[in-house]
């Protein structure tokens, strides 16, 4: 939703499907569902406390009037759309003037939109997709261009109401007025107790619980997969060509994840995710891609589509390449996941803990080998620091896994040695004396944000003095003010890119597990202010216009966020 009452970017069925509205990545074909005063305005925005239902507040010449949107939960078992859309117009003061325009455009806008109309209701069409447009106190709809447009006034104490009805692969349901009223009704009260729910206080509660709020959002209810973001294609640097589809569940980002549901009290979604990732990881067993599609598939080949992309940034992209590419990193992420669903009491079974340990073979014999990193690097393969340090979460988490009993033992002895070697060669190799830091890439001076990790995940201890100076050394190289770019070497891509905000969030929690909290809390405060208008993060920002860049609402930032606050709240409660 934009802040000029427009949405803009609206997937059917699924989070990963094809967009029935994309006049983000392309104002002409992309297809949009425009609300907003027919004369200039003024605009603000919030979510309705503790919920994911938006209120957008226009204030104009003649009055101020309010829109509520929601994608409407269905919590009974009552007739109802697949899914269903609700634009509800209430005046405040005076009276406004409302245009509106509904304009689908199916498959990312490459599909033939038919429009028709079933018992006076305008309905929209293509292949096994269908929409129904609900209007109440809307005004006289005209149709024309593929699209039907109105327009309508409310008045304090007035209101209106749009309501998009969605079928995929079934009947179009149309709704009364009183039932889109109750859903409504019931979603903002489903929102709030669920927030309610979370076991969270403290400094950062706000920030916390909107985090939440949308990684719950990012949660595929199907399956259990947790998406990278919810949108495709959106430019780490405008008219650049770093644009790429992050709605897909990446393993990297899943021991974030396990730690985030599993701190939130969110145990059902937990166990659901675990599975889902042990069930679309046997795919590939032994080995592990590096993104799953939200089903569990292993497919996810990167095309391009005919569109213009935001603001002229091309290519606009569908997939993922890196499905393709070899990251080690990967390997420590799984057996980290594994490691805190174990210690939260779930039982690990025998098929899975078999699975586990012959992961951790696995990693025995690949940890050596150059790869792409967390970062998935377009250029040539190198040995990763981050990549050799995850090599070892893996090792030391199947030990302790095994040690506990959750997975078989035999070749505990064979992981042990491993796991010294992985270290031998990281202390070795990948520690630059002159910069007093580990290093971007073994025999290299250049840095990386990503060895914040390593540190977060126990491979160095905090009190350890190259962790210290390791920090201050990315500061100095990576910094700016409370920004931290990931790294500053070449990478295979033309162009540059933005401060990533995750970077910063992972300062903020090994700050704070360094005993330096002082300079974490700090850093926290002025990064929860990064936050746009409605407590949101994309996966970038840029240090000068403090322009947010990538994919958006992007889950890692927000997982960063979680931990980061957890890891302050720690701190303070041990001093």
């Amino acid at each position: 939703m934009s802040r000029d009452g427009t949405v803009c970017w609206l997937p059917i069925p699924s989070l990963d499907s094809a967009s029935l509205f994309g006049s983000m990545l392309d104002a002409e074909k992309g297809g949009h569902f425009a609300l907003a005063p027919d004369e200039p305005f003024e605009v603000s925005r919030r979510y309705l406390t503790d919920t994911n239902v938006l209120e957008t507040t226009f204030k104009t010449s003649t009055g101020t009037a309010r829109v509520i949107d929601a994608m409407t939960l269905q919590l009974e078992p009552d007739l109802a759309p697949f899914r269903e859309l609700v634009r509800l117009v209430e005046g405040v003061d005076g009276s406004v003037r409302f245009v509106w325009t509904v304009q689908p455009r199916f498959g990312y806008g490459t599909e033939t939109t038919r429009l028709s109309t079933r018992a006076g209701v305008s309905v929209f069409s293509s292949g096994n997709d269908a929409i129904a447009l609900c209007t109440w106190d809307a005004g006289l709809a005209s149709v024309g261009g593929g699209a039907v447009t109105g327009s309508f006034t409310v008045s304090a104490g007035s209101s209106t109401m749009l309501a998009l009805a969605i079928a995929h692969q079934e009947p179009l349901v149309l709704p009364s007025r009183r039932e889109v009223e109750r859903r409504l009704e019931r979603t903002v009260a489903y929102w709030r107790d669920w927030a309610e729910a979370r076991p969270v206080r403290g400094r950062y509660r706000d920030a916390v619980v909107r985090s939440a709020l949308a990684l719950k959002l990012l949660v595929h209810s199907p399956t259990g997969a947790v998406a990278a973001a919810a949108t495709t294609s959106l430019p780490e640097e405008v008219g650049g060509e770093r644009n790429w589809d992050y709605r897909f569940s990446w393993v990297r980002d899943s021991a974030f994840v396990m730690e985030a549901l599993l701190g939130l009290g969110c145990r059902d979604e937990a166990e659901a995710f675990f599975w889902w990732l042990m069930h679309a990881s046997q795919i590939t067993h032994p080995h592990l891609q590096v993104l799953y599609r939200l089903d569990g598939g292993a497919n996810a080949k990167e095309r391009t589509l005919p569109l213009d992309g935001y603001r002229g940034s091309r290519p606009v992209r569908i997939g993922n390449k890196a499905i393709d590419q070899r990251q080690l990193d990967i390997y420590g992420d799984l057996m980290q996941t594994a490691w805190l669903y174990a210690e939260a009491g779930y039982e690990v079974d025998r098929e899975f803990g078999d699975r586990l340990a012959a992961i951790a073979d696995l990693v025995t014999e690949i940890w050596a080998r150059p790869d792409a990193g967390i970062w998935e690097v377009r250029s040539e393969f190198e040995y990763f620091t981050q990549s050799k340090m995850l090599c070892w979460v893996a090792l030391d988490r199947a030990i302790r896994l095994a040690t506990a009993g959750h997975i078989p033992s035999l070749h505990v002895d064979r992981w042990t040695a491993a796991a010294r070697d992985v270290r031998a060669f990281i202390e070795e190799r990948c520690w630059s004396t002159e910069k007093r830091s580990y290093t971007r890439v073994a025999d290299g001076e250049d840095l990386d944000a990503s060895v914040l990790l390593g540190a977060r995940l126990g491979y160095v201890d905090a009190s350890d003095d190259r962790l210290t100076s390791t920090i201050d050394a990315l500061v100095g190289e990576l910094g700016d003010g409370p920004y931290l770019y990931r790294y500053l070497s070449e990478d295979g891509l033309r162009g540059g890119e933005g401060a990533f905000l995750c970077c910063s969030f992972w300062l903020v929690e090994v700050l704070a597990q360094a005993g330096r909290l002082d300079e974490a809390t700090s850093l926290m405060d002025g990064l929860v202010e990064l936050a746009n208008d409605v407590g949101l993060y994309a996966e970038e920002i840029d240090p000068e216009s403090g322009a947010f860049l990538g994919n958006f609402p992007q889950g890692l930032t927000h997982l960063a966020l979680l931990t980061a606050a957890a890891a302050i709240d720690r701190g303070g409660a041990a001093r």
